[in-house]
């Protein structure tokens, strides 16, 4: 799959206006269909299933990756929030540091990562403080962020 921008936690693909872009390689840990809670259908179908942590793919093979991983650790394992964004492990220093890590290694040179991160359980700047890589922007809505991070040329 030669595509130009890697989802690296695409869950349900959510914040798309085309859940099918054919520019975008969506990978997420796990596949899932369910019925929430409120008759709505689930569906967690990514083209690949692979770990944020441990990457399948070369280094520098995508122009703009996006890194959404799951941010609640206060929820059930059942309960339809887990379901819909998945849920971190008490390991969640380690897990993002290392999901920073391995998106700048596959972003080519001069590449874009947009970062997005809810602040529900875990703040900002805890998160920011697992990496080294820094933000050149961000925005804010309500407890909802979203960064742009550029990988400079090799």
């Amino acid at each position: 799959m030669n595509k130009p921008i890697l989802d690296a936690c695409c869950g349900s693909r959510m914040f798309y206006f085309d859940k099918n872009n054919p520019n975008v390689l969506y990978m997420d840990n796990r596949k899932l269909e369910d019925t929430l809670c409120d008759g709505r259908k689930l569906v967690v179908a990514p083209d690949i299933i692979a770990d944020f942590k441990n990457m399948p793919f070369e280094d520098n093979s995508f122009n703009l990756v996006i890194f959404d991983p799951p941010h609640l650790l206060k929820v059930g394992q059942n309960s339809w929030l887990c379901k819909k964004y998945g849920k971190l492990e008490k390991s969640w220093p380690v897990d993002i540091k290392k999901g920073f890590e391995e998106c700048m290694r596959v972003l080519k040179p001069c590449g874009t990562l947009i970062f997005k991160w809810a602040t529900r359980d875990i703040t900002l700047k805890q998160i920011l403080d697992c990496t080294e890589v820094k933000p050149i922007i961000f925005h804010k809505n309500n407890n909802t962020y979203f960064l742009v991070f550029y990988k400079e040329q090799i």
